[in-house]
C-alpha cells in the first residue's frame, strides 16, 4: 500500500524561528504548557517545555488548617516555666560558646565542652 507522504530522509528545510537550513528530519516540535504549537525548529533554538508554565494544571491538596484544634493547657497545668509540651532549647548560638553575647536571646542550657587528644606522628 503506498504511503501518503514521501520519506523526507533527504528533505531541507528551515528552522521557523532562526531562519538556517536543516535537513527535515534534525529539525523538533516546539511544546509549549504541555501543547505542540506546530513549530519547527533546530537543536540551537528548541528548549524544553518550561514546568513553571504547567503552574494550575494539576489539582493540589495542601490542607494547612486542622480540624477540631484544642489548645496546648499543658504549660499552664505545669505551673513552672519549664514545663508542658513548649520545652525546647533555641538561640543564635545554640551550644554555649558566645553566651555572654547573646544571654537575653538564647535561654537555653546548652553548654560547649571541648576534649583535645594527642596526635603522634612517625616517618619511616
Amino acid at each position: 500500500m503506498p504511503s501518503k507522504y514521501s520519506s523526507g530522509k533527504n528533505a531541507i528545510s528551515e528552522c521557523d524561528r532562526c531562519g538556517f537550513r536543516y535537513k527535515l528530519k534534525e529539525l523538533k516540535q516546539l511544546v509549549v504548557k504541555t501543547k505542540n504549537v506546530n513549530i519547527l525548529v533546530c537543536p540551537t533554538c528548541w528548549e524544553p517545555d518550561q514546568p513553571q508554565l504547567q503552574l494550575g494544571l494539576y489539582p493540589v491538596n495542601d490542607p494547612q488548617a486542622v480540624r477540631n484544634p484544642r489548645p496546648d493547657n499543658s504549660y499552664e497545668l505545669s505551673g513552672d516555666n519549664l514545663g508542658g509540651s513548649r520545652v525546647f532549647q533555641w538561640g543564635w548560638y545554640p551550644v554555649g560558646g558566645a553566651r555572654n553575647i547573646d544571654n537575653g536571646l538564647t535561654p537555653n542550657n546548652l553548654a560547649l565542652g571541648i576534649t583535645l587528644g594527642t596526635v603522634t606522628v612517625s616517618t619511616t
